[in-house]
Order: C-alpha cells, then structure tokens, then sequence
C-alpha cells in the first residue's frame, strides 16, 4: 500500500485522516528559534510548545536552526516541520503508548547556507526564547574573528546575532532574549554567557552592547530530563502502516519528561507549561533538582552497572526484574540516597518511584555495556556524595559501599590487542572503556594483587589514589574495611552470592 506523506497540504486536503491528535494547524508568528533539530528537542521541547501553541497559551511558533554543517533540516522542512510523535513507557503502573502530531516548527534554517535568514530573524523584535541543544560540547568558548558568514561554535553565532539584534533594534529596553539552553552540562546558561561575553571583548564590540546583555538577555541555567529514542528503525514500517500515512521523521521517547528552569520570577506567566500539563518547574535554584537527578537516576545506574555486568544480566530493565539487582536499586534509592537530597519528601520519593517505573519501561532496551562506559569517573560524581552524607550522618550506607566494591570487581582488567576487558562470574569477557591512565593503575593493581593476594591492600591502594576518585577515600571511616570485606566476598563467592549477602 502507497502511503501519502505527511505534510500540512495533506491534512488540510484530506488526503491524510489521521487516527492520532494534531497540533494546531493555524498560522503563527515565529518567537522561539530553536539550535538543533534532533530527536531529544523535537520530543521535549517542540512537542511542550506544541501543546501550548494549541491550547492558546502561547502565541508563537519556532524555527529550527541546524546547527552543524550537515543535519536534518532540510528533511524535516520537506514535512512542513510536521512528524509523529510517540512516548511509550510505564505510568502509575500501566503501560501506556501515546500518539500525536507535533505542529510547533514554522520554519526551519541551516544557516551555513543562509546567513542573511538568520539575521533577519535576530532582527525581527517577536523572536524573544532561545532554545538549544548543541551537544555537551557546543557551549565552550572557541575563539575566531567577528564573522561575516555564520561561525562554527554556538556561541559564536549567539553572540555575532545578538549583536545585530542590538543594532537593529537600537538597543532598547526589553529586546533581549531568554535563552532556555538543554545541553547536559552543569549551570548551561552560566556557562554561555561567559562565553558571548567573552566573544564581545575579544571583538572589541562597544560598551554599550555588553551592557546591554547583561541588563536585557536572560540565560537560564536548566535541567532537562526525558529518555529520547528517536526514530524507530526496526517497527517504522509497521508504525507507518498504522499511522496510515509516511513519515520519515518519526520520534519516539518514555513518557516520563522534566524541564527544571532556573530563570526570574514572571517568566513561568509568559511561558504557562504547567497550564497545558507539562511538568515544567520554574525556580530560583536549579541545584537540588539537579542533585535529585544525579543522585537518583544517575546514581542507581552507576551504582547497579558493576553487579549486573559481572553477573550478565543485560538490560536496564531485566534489572528490575531481577530479585537481586532489584532489591539493590530500589533499596539503595530509597533507603541510602534519598534520605541525602535535598527536597520535600514527597517530591523526592515520588520521583524515586517514577525512576523505577522509568528503567521497568518495556519499549526501552537500555543495555549496562553502554551505561558502563567510564564508570570509574561518574561514580564520584553520581555515588561519592551520597555516601559521604550517609557515613556523616551515620545513615545506612552498606549498598552504596558494596557498589565501590562490585566497580573495583568490574575493573578486574586485562589488556589484549583490542583493548582492555574485564571478566563476568561466568568467565566470559566484555569490553571495559575509561579513561587510559584510570585502565593502566586499575590493570597494575591486580597484577600485584596476583602475586600477593592480599585484598586489603588492593582495596586500600586503589581507594587511596585521588587520581581515580578525586579524593583519597582512604579518609572516610571505615570505608576501606567495608570495600575490601565485600570485596573478598565478591572474589571467593562471586557477586550474586555476595549481593545476596549485604542485602
């Protein structure tokens, strides 16, 4: 069967008639320019103003700029910015999978190609929210001369398009932007401003300009929070069938989302996600929301990956269902990190118990291999904290200390001409990646522990080396005894019988 493809003639002609919700079809002014086109925005972001859009909470559009030399606008363009979304996943315990048309794009950009559309939106007074998503890597400061064409990094072209916004609209009271950025790095708005700020002096642009950042533009510090999966390859032709209509960007992520904004009071009346049902926080201080996500989602990943790599059990979710590797996260979460976050705690454990929801989602298949890259540097940031405030507040603390015991057990590596591996209980090997100075002392102190095995030593050698965890653990009281008992039981009776034993 030939399918229409999807597009705004389409559905107004009729020619598609589709069973899922459609966002408003209605022509609207562009307000919101959007860096980046990928699948993580177009589920989070496109889809919440989509719903606003609809609803009449906001009257404006987005234009999406591609912000790299090749992308997909162009493809998205061909649709009149239109795409199906699904989010499928479990709520309140029963599985759902939801279907809609996102209608929020207007337009879309690639400015390597077209400079001149790009300053013309900057020019243009409605455009007022700026929102990316340039990867970790896009807000860092990469210096170049003031452009005439459009610049490599992100913050560059905010900066040269801030600065003809300026000029074009002489500077005036209330003409600056909000930007709202999504890259997963720590204080995101902090970090590019500095960077346009820094850009303004090594231009040697006026005063006047930099004041006028500083008073008018608002950079909000965020933190976004929704699995992404992105175009479904292996059921698209399925899904399309029963859409009953070609799609070619389709998306798809968990129904779970999250956007926690750090931004001045007022700014929540101009943009009313909660209105529309979105689980939008606006706040002074995105700190502890951060926290509650590292410490939580984060940090039971970190802390479960070594056990359940070791063990082979595979997946995220075949986790949860184990009786073992459950018990762990569920217990850790709840009895030896939540207790440490600081938030009303209701808030906090309901979050707990959507993050088991979360890694329970059948439509999911998120593998420990991948979540085991670089362990040995997320788990200071992700664990460490919650076992200091645990052992401080001499709190339950015996998971999170086995978890320090199960990575060194991961960490068991030898080097082969492909790289280093580690072993499972079962023998068989898996790939390790870390950084190569963390794999080189890992490797070293099991080849001594080899010649010697004395547990004690290995256990307190590695915990005592600040290179790997920051600090030397070493410090905390009672911890090398903790890690080197479970250790030993992990090394004699293999990990499961160990877990079984500290739970």
């Amino acid at each position: 069967m030939i399918l229409a493809r999807l597009n705004r003639k389409a559905l107004l002609d009729g020619d598609i008639k589709p069973a899922v919700p459609v966002g408003s079809l209605k022509e609207g002014p562009v307000r919101v320019l959007q860096f980046g086109e990928g699948n993580f925005l177009r589920a989070f972001v496109d889809w919440m103003f989509s719903g606003l859009y609809e609803k009449g909470l906001f009257d404006g559009r987005i234009a999406v700029v591609q912000p790299i030399p090749q992308g997909m606008v162009d493809k998205l363009m061909e649709q009149d910015g239109l795409y199906t979304l699904l989010l499928r996943g479990v709520e309140d315990g029963q599985v759902v999978d939801r279907r809609s048309i996102v209608t929020a794009v207007a337009d879309g950009v690639n400015p390597y190609v077209n400079w001149d559309k790009m300053l013309d939106y900057a020019a243009q007074p409605q455009v007022r929210y700026i929102v990316s998503n340039t990867t970790e890597a896009g807000i860092a400061y990469v210096p170049c001369a003031f452009p005439d064409a459009c610049p490599d990094s992100f913050p560059a072209k905010v900066t040269a398009l801030l600065y003809h916004r300026y000029k074009a609209l002489g500077g005036q009271s209330g003409s600056g932007w909000v930007f709202m950025p999504c890259e997963l790095i720590d204080r995101n708005g902090d970090n590019l401003k500095a960077c346009v700020l820094h850009h303004i002096a090594d231009w040697g642009l006026e005063d006047g300009f930099a004041a006028w950042v500083e008073k008018e533009c608002i950079f909000c510090n965020t933190l976004v929070d929704r699995i992404v999966t992105g175009y479904p390859r292996e059921e698209a032709a399925d899904i399309q069938q029963q859409l009953g209509y070609e799609d070619g960007m389709l998306d798809t992520g968990e129904v779970f989302h999250l956007w926690v904004i750090e931004g001045p009071e007022g700014l929540e009346k101009e943009l009313p996600f909660d209105k529309a049902g979105y689980h939008v926080v606006f706040t002074r201080d995105v700190t502890p929301y951060r926290d509650r996500k590292v410490r939580l989602l984060n940090g039971c990943h970190t802390m479960t990956v070594a056990a359940a790599m070791v063990m082979g059990v595979e997946s995220v979710r075949e986790a949860t269902q184990d009786d073992d590797l459950g018990r762990l996260m569920r217990r850790g979460m709840m009895e030896e990190i939540l207790p440490h976050v600081h938030l009303p705690q209701a808030d906090k454990e309901a979050f707990a118990l959507s993050v088991m929801e979360r890694f329970a989602n059948p439509y999911i298949h998120h593998l420990w291999q991948s979540i085991s890259l670089n362990s040995i540097s997320k788990w200071p940031v992700r664990v460490l904290p919650s076992l200091e405030d645990a052992l401080k507040a001499s709190t339950p603390s015996g998971l999170l200390a086995f978890s320090l015991a199960a990575l060194l057990r991961m960490y068991k590596i030898e080097k082969t001409p492909d790289g280093f591996v580690g072993r499972r209980d079962d023998g068989t090997a898996f790939a390790v990646k870390e950084d190569e100075a963390h794999l080189q002392t890992l490797c070293a102190l099991w080849q001594d522990y080899q010649k010697t095995g004395d547990v004690q030593a290995l256990v307190a050698s590695a915990l005592a080396d600040s290179t790997l965890w920051g600090k030397n653990l070493t410090a905390l009281p009672g911890l090398t005894d903790t890690v080197a008992g479970a250790l030993g039981s992990i090394l004699s009776g293999g990990m499961r019988a160990a877990l079984k034993g500290v739970l």
